[in-house]
């Protein structure tokens, strides 16, 4: 297929409007286009990847990336997909979360190629006049329609009036950047739908949208998600990386390498060939070659060979420190609790041998494994 066939349909859940879109896209017009994201973390992960790797191929054919950080709405909290009312941020927190998206945007846009608001710059500076001249063009009946609100009245949860002026909000920042198409999750939609109802009743040109799929945690069940544990950062350590993603279950395979890569999956394949490579991929885009490399042949060694890897973390102690002790404090388990269920579970070994006393002291130099991913150098002062 050709770039624009691919940009229309891969990893693609819907588009509107499809044929008015690929009718500008083949007649060359220079598109805006609009992606925002509210600075509500301070990391990304594979699951925002999927949008940014759609923006890219729009960038790649010459369209202007419009990226609006909202450093304004992300006060409010997004209610798609929430059952309960966000918790409200404050304006440090934003603004250092802020900070990290660049650099981790730039690790598949062309950060110099894209044009970049915070969408402060128009909510700060204009009053409740403007305000109330905007909501007045929605219907607020249309707004409690959406799923995320009927089900919180259903269950007598409350959300905020804020809650419902999100949407007017998110519309608005189209309506600023004239925007001629945006791009966002699936549960986006009825935002960037928003926007569209907007743009028509002040008279501009209605925005189209592309919806992308929410890629699934490595659970294989939920969103990826760091609220859920089920994630894989854009700047976590390589052999991290790589480790989730050998993780992942087959089932999840085709959507990985769908929404993730270019690559075509081959159902035939080994899973655990396909997730090498898939993993090699991945940590190759972010990271680079060499560090995919190192990565992979790491993994072969620990779990295929069963060898210590070449660089691995040190921490220095005290002689005579307790093992349990010191990998709670230096936060490798999260509980004294979950390091005697590892113990009573043979996870942890020391120098090769299982540790089964949960006061074992470090009188020498050892590597501990824990689980079967993490090696630790455990050096006595």
């Amino acid at each position: 297929m050709d770039a624009i066939e691919k940009l229309l349909t891969r990893g693609v859940e819907e588009v509107m409007e499809r044929e008015h879109l690929e009718r500008r896209l083949r007649a060359g017009e220079k598109l805006r286009i609009k992606h925002g994201a509210d600075p509500t973390a301070p990391d990304l992960h594979l699951g925002h990847a999927v949008v940014m790797r759609k923006l890219k191929e729009l960038q790649d054919l010459g369209h202007k990336i419009i990226f609006i950080i909202g450093d304004f709405t992300a006060k409010i909290g997004d209610p798609s997909g929430r059952a309960i009312t966000r918790p409200v941020l404050s304006d440090k927190e934003i603004k250092n979360n802020a900070k990290t998206y660049f650099q981790q945007v730039g690790k598949i846009l062309n950060i110099k190629k894209t044009e970049i608001h915070y969408n402060g710059e128009w909510f700060a500076k204009e009053g409740w006049k403007e305000v109330l001249e905007l909501t007045e063009k929605f219907s607020l009946h249309r707004i409690l329609e959406r799923d995320d609100f009927e089900r919180r009245i259903e269950s007598g949860t409350e959300f905020s009036v804020s809650e419902i002026l999100y949407p007017v909000m998110q519309a608005y920042d189209s309506v600023k950047i004239k925007a001629d198409v945006e791009i966002g999750g699936t549960d986006q939609k009825f935002n960037m739908l928003a926007g569209r109802a907007l743009q028509r009743r002040v008279g501009m040109a209605e925005q189209d949208i592309i919806t992308v799929p929410l890629l699934r945690g490595i659970d294989g069940v939920k969103k990826m998600s760091k609220s859920v544990g089920n994630y894989i950062g854009i700047t976590e350590a390589p052999d991290s990386q790589y480790g989730k993603i050998m993780s992942i279950p087959d089932k999840l395979l085709p959507e990985y390498f769908e929404l993730l890569t270019d690559l075509v999956f081959d159902k035939n394949e080994n899973p655990r060939d396909a997730k090498m490579r898939l993993a090699y991929e991945i940590i190759k885009m972010f990271h680079s070659e060499k560090e995919a490399k190192r990565a992979q042949e790491n993994f072969i060694k620990i779990f295929q060979k069963k060898e210590i890897p070449e660089e691995i973390e040190e921490i220095r102690v005290r002689q005579g420190e307790e093992l349990g002790e010191v990998l709670v404090k230096n936060k490798v388990v999260s509980s004294k609790s979950e390091f005697r269920r590892l113990v009573g579970e043979r996870a942890i070994d020391a120098d090769a041998r299982v540790i089964n006393d949960p006061r074992f002291k470090i009188e020498k130099e050892i590597v501990a494994k824990i689980g079967k991913k993490k090696f630790i150098k455990i050096v006595p002062k």
